[in-house]
């Protein structure tokens, strides 16, 4: 597979989000949100003074963003951001990517490198940790059941998956995979149990199994892999966000950061 580029000219992609026929990401570093419609054309919503990370969508449609360095959770409701959380009490370092699920539960990854913990914010904006002593939480997803979250362990170089109880607490931590090429980063499930993961390091997409075949790979050549998502029509497009180097803080003020896209046999399932 080769992947056709869509979009640049923002600084670093993260969290990307299918929504409404749109593609949503932010970019942490440019202090803003963009979308792009499947032929490119962006739009932007900007954060001044923010540094968005993980985004996700609740049943009404509105935005909810992760803000990074002040530990903030945001609500854009298609007019006006509100700050709706401080989870500065709960989490000891920034925070990153987040899913939502059905009810409007959000779930946000704080990422120390060691004793990461998962923050469950609630409809009523009450937040709760659910998982602690992860080794840098990043990407995640839950399955089309709703029973189980998967969580990238950046650090760990493995995937973890939890399952769900019905008041939304996470349990039965286990290993979904281990020993992976890269640090995984953003990660999209899709309807055969696969998860696409952005290895940063290695410069590669790849596609795992539970237990940690590999099924497929998307060489990004001297570009890193940073977060991908699988939405367009049927969710049969797995967007791809790519930088030139693995540490934001080096991009400060370029704009070197692009997305692409690729047509995938598999598509999407699950949430976001």
């Amino acid at each position: 597979m080769i992947p056709e580029p869509l979009a640049n000219g923002f600084c670093f992609g993260e969290g990307p989000r299918w929504f409404e026929g749109l593609l949503w990401f932010s970019d942490m570093l440019g202090e803003a949100v963009h979308t792009s419609t499947l032929g490119g054309a962006m739009t932007t919503l900007p954060l001044p003074g923010r540094s968005p990370s993980g985004l996700g969508f609740r049943p009404d449609g509105s935005l909810l963003i992760a803000s990074t360095e002040d530990r903030r959770v945001l609500r854009y409701d298609g007019e006006t951001v509100v700050e709706i959380a401080d989870l500065t009490p709960l989490v000891q370092a920034n925070l990153g990517d987040m899913v939502i699920d059905d009810t409007g539960r959000a779930y946000i990854g704080s990422q120390a490198r060691t004793g990461g913990v998962i923050v469950r914010l609630d409809p009523d904006d009450s937040a709760t940790v659910v998982a602690s002593d992860l080794d840098f939480p990043n990407g995640m997803v839950i399955t089309p059941d709703r029973t189980t979250l998967i969580v990238a362990e950046s650090i760990g170089r493995r995937l973890t998956a939890f399952t769900i109880d019905d008041s939304g607490a996470l349990g039965d931590r286990r290993v979904f995979a281990e020993g992976l090429d890269g640090p995984p980063d953003g990660i999209a499930l899709d309807a055969e149990g696969g998860v696409w993961t952005s290895m940063t390091l290695a410069h590669q997409f790849e596609r795992i199994v539970a237990g940690g075949a590999v099924t497929d790979r998307i060489d990004m050549g001297e570009r890193v892999a940073i977060a991908c998502a699988l939405g367009g029509p049927e969710r049969r497009i797995l967007f791809l966000l790519s930088s030139t180097d693995a540490y934001p803080q080096r991009l400060v003020g370029t704009k070197l950061s692009r997305l692409d896209a690729v047509q995938v046999a598999t598509p999407g399932a699950g949430l976001p």
